[in-house]
């Protein structure tokens, strides 16, 4: 299942993207699915027809894992 992730590239504006499993601490690379900024604009220095990027990891300062929807918990008060 894919995990949705923002990577912050160094000396650019953050990526969303989604990733087939988290990385594991030998991989070299970080290869991201369906890049596109946060605001969902497509990324400048991409061309649009372009469906995954590899990054290496020299390149990102971090990544950020968003909460999938089923992980997403909502507490709300109900009146009994």
């Amino acid at each position: 299942m894919p995990v949705t992730v923002i990577v912050h590239v160094l000396n650019e504006e953050p990526v969303v993207a989604e990733l087939e499993d988290l990385p594991n601490p030998q991989d070299q690379v970080l290869v991201c699915r369906n890049p596109r900024l946060r605001d969902g604009r497509d990324v400048p220095y991409v061309l649009q027809e372009v469906q995954s990027l590899i990054y290496p990891w020299h390149r990102i300062q971090c990544v950020e894992i968003l909460p999938g929807a089923e992980e997403e918990k909502v507490v709300t008060f109900v009146r009994e």
